[in-house]
């Protein structure tokens, strides 16, 4: 399927968000059809919050990359974040990184996303 990745912005609308803890992964099917799977290993790495990524010109926690445990990747809950974002609560008690949407599809890991990311890269060197 093709993605109207740059039109308007419903490409950063969610119809369909599912968490599958049982299988570690979550699911985004977007408004304009396209399909996003983050692994919750994966998910976890994208945390946006200022423990995780730093702040005040500090580094944060993931900049020092640790080794994840099980509990720091077991997806507890999501919750939506008004209309623009998702708080996911973690094993470990972790809570506070809003994923917005926009980040949720930039970062998509799937082959026609990865393409796109890879081919704007080359035009801006």
């Amino acid at each position: 399927m093709s993605t109207s990745y740059t039109s308007g912005g419903e490409y950063l609308t969610p119809a369909r968000i599912h968490a599958d803890r049982a299988a570690g992964r979550l699911e985004i099917e977007w408004a304009d059809g396209h399909q996003t799977v983050y692994d919750t290993v994966a998910l976890r790495w994208l945390c946006p919050c200022a423990y995780c990524r730093g702040e005040a010109g500090m580094p944060g926690w993931l900049d020092s990359s640790p080794t994840l445990t099980p509990d720091q990747t077991r997806l507890v809950d999501v919750q939506l974040v008004g209309t623009y974002a998702i708080a996911p609560s973690w094993g470990d008690g972790h809570h506070t990184g809003y994923y917005t949407f926009e980040q949720l599809r930039a970062n998509c890991p799937c082959e026609e996303d990865q393409a796109r990311r890879q081919a704007q890269a080359a035009v801006e060197r």
